[in-house]
């Protein structure tokens, strides 16, 4: 089988194709060149798309003997990750770019042009499970699990993609790699927004939206409590940071409540009206198979680092319900909503939608 690796110059997806050559494949090498200055974005143990990261890549495919190659698609990148990214928070909700990533660049750019150069499957270092039958599960190594940012993903997708570490913790990932004479072996994960090269989300929207002043309201009693730059610089469930004038009537703490960009009101109140026992999303994609007739007993997942909550979720006329069995805080706008069915051999990727 032709396969494409997808090697963003770290240890997880240099392993992913190394795996792919000992598994047989004819396989090649890529990384995506995803910045237009490559300076501006994050090095080190924070990266993954810098020049750095490219040579890091391309020594690894010289040790395994498989041809590399720099795909150009900073472009579609700053379109549908980083445009995105600015006009969500600037419409009051919290995206996730990892996960836009995937669905628009990695699973749908990428894959494309794949399919069109005659590859069969692109091959991530991505840490979920795809087995024999096609679905998709949780890592063995949960703590790295990353089903999450795959869950937007289609049938269709899924069916061309490949992802060898599903099984593997990290720790025997970075073991495998020094066996391999990786030098990527030691290389540090990277975190955060690779695109924010200093970690201010705050600035980089500043410098894109501009200062926007506003009043930061009291849900229960309507008094204006404090003044903001910029709504876009909150985010549902955020505590710190609110530079409250005064504090409020009871003297307890207050979070943010709700965004509102047409009166540019940033909302807060106490903790407990953060909880909702209701999601209601848009966009859904059922990765397991066809969209379900009736409701479905299953977990669901509504953050990429949160815990799986008991839930009933529906899909009808192309919007996504879950009634949760227990209520959860700070349910923002723009995250995604991922389906469960918990599972012995992997807890197993229902579909997605993006919440309200």
């Amino acid at each position: 089988m032709r396969v494409l690796a997808a090697m963003s110059g770290g240890v997880d997806s240099a392993v992913a194709a190394a795996r792919a050559v000992a598994a047989g494949h004819d396989v090649t090498g890529v990384h995506l060149a995803l910045s237009r200055n490559p300076q501006t974005y994050r090095t080190g143990a924070r990266g993954c798309c810098t020049l750095e990261d490219s040579r890091d890549a391309g020594r690894a495919a010289d040790v395994l003997g498989i041809p590399f190659y720099v795909w150009d698609m900073a472009e579609e990148f700053h379109a549908d990750v980083v445009d995105d990214f600015v006009a969500e928070y600037a419409a009051g909700r919290t995206p996730n770019p990892c996960l836009r990533c995937n669905e628009k660049i990695k699973f749908a750019a990428v894959l494309d042009r794949a399919v069109a150069l005659g590859f069969d499957a692109v091959a991530t270092g991505h840490h979920a499970r795809l087995g024999a039958d096609g679905l998709l599960r949780r890592s063995v190594d949960h703590g790295k699990d990353q089903s999450y940012v795959l869950a937007v993903l289609t049938r269709a997708q899924l069916d061309r993609s490949m992802f060898p570490l599903g099984d593997t913790t990290k720790e025997q990932v970075r073991a495998e790699a020094a066996a391999a004479g990786l030098a990527v072996a030691d290389k540090p994960d990277s975190h955060d927004i690779c695109f924010i090269a200093d970690g201010d989300t705050a600035g980089f929207l500043r410098q894109r939206l501009g200062q926007s002043p506003g009043d930061i309201v009291d849900a229960g009693t309507g008094e204006v409590l404090g003044e903001h730059d910029g709504a876009y610089a909150y985010t549902v469930g955020q505590r710190k940071g609110l530079r409250l004038g005064r504090p409020a009537a009871d003297g307890r703490p207050r979070y943010v409540l709700s965004i509102t960009p047409v009166t540019n009101t940033v909302t807060v109140g106490p903790a407990e009206a953060l909880e909702t026992t209701e999601v209601r999303a848009s966009r859904p994609v059922w990765s397991a198979g066809g969209l379900p007739d009736a409701s479905v007993g299953c977990e669901v997942q509504l953050r990429a680092h949160g815990e799986a909550v008991p839930a009933v979720v529906s899909v009808h006329n192309g919007r996504f319900s879950a009634t949760l069995r227990r209520p959860v805080r700070g349910v923002a706008a723009g995250q995604t909503v991922v389906a469960y069915q918990p599972s012995p051999d992997g807890d197993i990727v229902l579909g997605s939608a993006t919440i309200d």
